[in-house]
């Protein structure tokens, strides 16, 4: 994702476009780059206003993984040695972005290695499905009992309260989902929208947890959507705010206050480890965010984490 904008980037002086296709076919030219897939909606029959064309590329000379987004468009650039290592499930499954690799088209692949890694998981047994999801489980049960640790107990305030649900929400989207979604034989989607995505993908077949997903996220349809879109006023959240607003135009409401709650987790996790220093007007703006007069707070956040994770370990 594109970092927060600087405030000297205003809409007087938007960055200039470049084509989508003309940065595919340099990448392809570069001889440094070893393969090209695209990600994401764009350019597909799932594109929508807000898709934000990405490349995912394997490069020489590169020693560890980078991301870049320049002029909307944003490039996932991994070392070659992974193109062949990632080959192995067990050794893809320990380091590599699977539901990137997963889901991508590939433009160019003169090896053939990045046409295995993605046959390697979409191919995968029942039995290996199996052994994944139950290490992903395990770590959100590791993750949960150090959120317990950490922010429950005599002594903490609104501050541990508030790092807990964040943390609870983190699990559930990291870890939780791609389990939940390994019953199906799917990977995670990428998009802003990505509510109504996993409604379409995993609310029939899994009600118990997609409510409890969604309970963390307290969705509040368009009007909680907008309000946030204004609380992120002076919080350097001009880059998220545009990509929220354009899925806000778009009727994405859910999807873009989703978006907003983990961004404003991630970026403003410092805040909220020191709530009762900031200032009235700041707290009510990361609270808006945040959702703390609707979602579950503390202990509450974690005890649905619990039952979210169960619903996910019996596919429910």
């Amino acid at each position: 994702m594109s970092p927060p904008a600087s405030s000297r980037n205003t809409d007087r002086h938007p960055p200039e476009r470049v084509s989508p296709e003309r940065v595919g076919e340099r990448l392809v030219a570069d001889r440094k780059v070893r393969a090209v897939a695209a990600a994401g909606g764009y350019g597909t029959e799932l594109a929508w206003a807000g898709s934000q064309p990405t490349f995912v590329t394997f490069e020489r000379d590169l020693l560890s993984p980078q991301a870049e987004t320049r002029a909307g468009v944003s490039v996932e650039r991994f070392p070659f040695g992974k193109l062949e290592a990632w080959r192995d499930w067990d050794v893809a499954r320990a380091e590599a972005p699977l539901a990137l690799l997963a889901t991508s088209r590939v433009l160019y692949d003169p090896t053939g290695h990045y046409g295995r890694i993605q046959r390697t998981l979409w191919n995968l047994s029942a039995a290996q499905r199996a052994a994944y999801r139950a290490e992903l489980l395990n770590l959100a049960a590791e993750g949960l009992a150090q959120a317990r640790a950490a922010h429950t107990g005599p002594g903490h305030g609104v501050q541990e309260q508030l790092l807990a649900l964040a943390d609870a929400r983190n699990i559930a989207l990291g870890l939780l989902y791609p389990a939940l979604l390994s019953h199906l034989h799917l990977w995670p989607e990428f998009e802003v929208r990505l509510p109504h995505a996993w409604r379409a993908s995993a609310g029939l077949r899994f009600p118990k947890a997609i409510y409890r997903l969604e309970q963390l996220y307290a969705f509040g349809g368009q009007e909680e959507a907008r309000r946030a879109l204004l609380a992120t006023r002076g919080l350097g959240l001009l880059a998220q705010e545009r990509r929220a607003r354009a899925a806000y135009t778009a009727g994405y409401y859910d999807g873009a206050l989703r978006y907003l709650r983990d961004e404003t987790a991630r970026t403003h996790r410092a805040d909220l480890a020191r709530w009762s220093s900031l200032s009235s007007a700041r707290r009510e703006k990361l609270g808006t965010l945040m959702g703390v007069t609707r979602a579950p707070l503390g202990p509450a956040a974690l005890h649905l984490l619990e039952e979210l994770m169960e619903a996910v370990r019996d596919g429910e």
